[in-house]
């Protein structure tokens, strides 16, 4: 996870909203197909509703895991990801174990 005092790029932050976007949608797929085993609705509308948050699930998958492969990319080039930046990290852990 970022340091919250750093600012984030736009890459960042469309990482985030789209793996926020794929964990509501999961849900609410779960509580969709739930609602059609339990209750079983006889709307007709309902046959149309229920599977579209399973169709945003898989939609926001594989945008979120191209965006987050281009975001390691990005940051792999930078040096952000060497493992000697998170000493301070590392110290902390083993300080609180």
């Amino acid at each position: 996870m970022t340091d919250p005092d750093r600012s984030v790029g736009t890459l960042t932050r469309a990482v985030r909203h789209l793996g926020r976007l794929l964990c509501w949608s999961l849900g609410a797929g779960m509580a969709t197909a739930a609602v059609d085993i339990t209750v079983a609705p006889s709307a007709p509308w309902w046959h149309i509703l229920w599977p579209l948050p399973w169709y945003a699930t898989c939609a926001s998958v594989l945008g979120w895991a191209l965006l987050r492969a281009r975001e390691k990319s990005l940051s792999g080039r930078d040096g952000d990801d060497d493992p000697g930046n998170y000493e301070d990290v590392y110290a902390e852990w083993d300080q609180a174990a």
